[in-house]
């Protein structure tokens, strides 16, 4: 049986039946779902959070392997790029610097590239964008890569050509002369020793016994071998980059016109042919089509001693002229 509930009314100075408004019956059914509702939701967040499925942990764990892998790749990819910075630099500042080879731009390497946003990039992408955005710059440095190599392939033959050009350059002496003893007259002002005037001597002279071989200096070609009135048999070799050399008074010819020459290689014979007094090698070396000193060119077969000694017979000379 249902409680009747009574109040006392000041007004009316009476008890009155305590009637509920329908308005305050619905508010306070709705109040009491409301909070149903909201302890039913903390509940089951406290029960998830703490007693959580076998299956939301594993892909809790998954999602925290992929972040981790993620966390990875982006390290990866960044030491990867200061690695390809650095091989860049080193390319444009050391190798094609050495090889006098003209740098290349960064918009060679790459098409469209801004390498030191796109670490920044990743940080702000979602998981799926942040994949994507890694592998995109790993694609990237590959293709920067693949570029280095074929600017690495340009360095090599740089390389090989920067050999032919040092075995190009006159380096040795024209004749055998371990003792130093052969060298007779240097470059500069002579007095001639048939004409009895001064004149410029473009070259040196070495002594030798007639029939002494001759080498060429350094690999080249063989422009000209025939015989001159005051030359003698010589020898004409074009060693390429603005170096010739000239082998005069030879006995006899070796060499031929149109054919190479490696350094070393017996191109004559010392003789007396010529304007000459006496059997001797006159050698010259031009560089560009002008006459200069040969004694600066024999560092491959002297070591610092003997060259220094060179250097100081050549500069005095001697009393005996040949040509």
């Amino acid at each position: 049986m249902k409680k009747i509930k009574y109040y006392y009314n000041t007004h009316t100075l009476r008890y009155e039946k305590l009637v509920t408004p329908l308005r305050v019956k619905l508010l306070r059914v709705f109040g009491f779902i409301s909070a149903a509702l909201v302890s039913s939701a903390l509940i089951i967040w406290a029960y998830n959070s703490f007693f959580p499925r076998a299956i939301d942990k594993e892909t809790a764990l998954k999602y925290e392997a992929i972040k981790d892998n993620y966390n990875t790749l982006a390290a990866k990819t960044k030491t990867l790029q200061q690695q390809m910075a650095e091989l860049e630099k080193r390319d444009n500042d050391v190798y094609r610097s050495i090889f006098e080879a003209n740098p290349l731009s960064d918009s060679a390497r790459t098409k469209a590239i801004e390498k030191r946003k796109e670490i920044a990039k990743l940080n702000l992408k979602s998981d799926d964008e942040l994949g994507k955005e890694i592998a995109k710059t790993l694609d990237n440095i590959t293709s920067r890569i693949a570029f280095q190599f074929q600017s690495y392939d340009a360095i090599a033959k740089l390389i090989k050509n920067q050999e032919a050009k040092l075995a190009s350059i006159p380096a040795i002496q024209p004749v055998s002369n371990k003792q130093l003893d052969r060298i007779a007259s240097g470059f500069g002002m002579r007095i001639h020793p048939i004409y009895g005037i001064a004149k410029m001597h473009p070259g040196l002279d070495f002594t030798a016994p007639q029939g002494t071989p001759i080498y060429a200096t350094g690999d080249g070609m063989v422009t000209a071998a025939g015989s001159g009135t005051g030359t003698g048999n010589y020898v004409l070799i074009n060693h390429g980059y603005g170096y010739e050399t000239k082998y005069l008074h030879m006995v006899r010819i070796k060499a031929t016109a149109g054919k190479s020459v490696k350094r070393g290689e017996v191109i004559g014979w010392v003789g007396s042919t010529g304007a000459s007094t006496g059997p001797h090698c006159h050698y010259e070396v031009h560089i560009n089509g002008n006459p200069v000193d040969p004694v600066y060119f024999f560092f491959n077969d002297l070591n610092a001693e003997q060259y220094d000694r060179v250097l100081k017979i050549a500069a005095t000379g001697s009393a005996k002229s040949f040509d």
